[in-house]
């Protein structure tokens, strides 16, 4: 699998700059998409629209402007602006009576992957890219198997380390990333007003 997102990522180099990878299980049939945009959106309906180019398009919003992805009982949320991940506060919001699970980094750095349930943090490990900086916290057991898959990766090897986190995330979720996706043209998006998103 890590090998798949390797190929995605030289086909999409310039993901690698920044982006926002969000896979949420509702555990409760109930909840809807449109539950989860309003929970990503801080409570309110975010603004819905077709971009033609969402790639050039997104960057000229100035606000979080979403990919949203469907899966069997799960959805996947690509933020294709600037890699800032959402907040606590938000994925608190999402992770009530869903499993969260997101990999974020951007211009600055920023490299983390973590995992949210019952409405709290269950771990997070940030600087994953940078092995002797890596920070973790919360239940080391989440992440064991994201952390065996980095320490069979040489310490210079960012994008295999990128690729582990979106292979760690899909084996968890059986939520794949399409390669062709992030270019797709005339594309429903969804895009947020909370600035804390």
């Amino acid at each position: 699998m890590i090998d798949y997102y390797r190929d995605f990522f030289e086909r999409h180099q310039w993901l690698e700059d920044g982006l926002s990878w969000t896979v949420v299980q509702p555990l409760n049939e109930e909840i809807t998409v449109d539950d989860l945009l309003r929970r990503l959106n801080g409570g309110r309906a975010p603004e819905q629209r077709v971009m033609e180019y969402p790639r050039e398009e997104a960057a000229e919003e100035g606000r979080p402007v979403l990919l949203v992805s469907e899966g069997e009982g799960i959805w996947g949320f690509l933020e294709l602006t600037c890699g800032f991940g959402l907040s606590d506060r938000v994925l608190t919001a999402l992770s009530t009576e869903s499993r969260v699970w997101m990999v974020t980094w951007h211009f600055n750095g920023g490299y983390t992957i973590l995992y949210a349930a019952g409405g709290e943090i269950r771990a997070r490990m940030r600087d994953f890219i940078f092995t002797e900086h890596v920070f973790e916290e919360g239940d080391p057991s989440v992440l064991a198997g994201f952390r065996a898959m980095l320490n069979g990766l040489g310490p210079e090897d960012y994008r295999g380390k990128r690729s582990a986190a979106f292979a760690f995330i899909e084996a968890a979720t059986g939520m794949d990333l399409e390669s062709g996706w992030p270019d797709v043209e005339d594309a429903p998006v969804v895009i947020l007003n909370n600035p804390a998103a």
